[in-house]
């Protein structure tokens, strides 16, 4: 299993923009092979920054799926418009990727 990971920090304010673009967004994820599971997780607020945290969480069946993702056509159709919201972000997603070492 390969979990992928996204953290987004929003700006104050923005977190309703933030979630409506990912509900209304036209996701192909479940025509990937080796997709299993996606979530957006929103943490906490951090006022003095000015920003609230979100994680993408993407669960898939290796690495090499997750790859195979990100070199699709699907990934790029995903990502087209990603520089059209800039102003709700700061700065890009930091990413972070796991590979299962034991699950129960």
């Amino acid at each position: 299993m390969f979990v992928a990971m996204n953290r987004f920090k929003v700006a104050v304010g923005s977190e309703t923009a933030f979630e409506d673009i990912w509900r209304n967004r036209n996701s192909t994820l479940s025509e990937m092979p080796g997709f299993q599971q996606f979530h957006m997780l929103r943490g906490k607020t951090n006022a003095d920054e000015g920003y609230t945290l979100y994680a993408s969480h993407t669960i898939w069946e290796s690495e090499q799926h997750f790859s195979d993702w990100t070199k699709s056509e699907n990934f790029r159709a995903a990502h087209r418009n990603a520089g059209d919201h800039k102003a709700i972000y700061l700065g890009p997603p930091s990413f972070e990727g796991f590979n299962a070492v034991e699950g129960i």
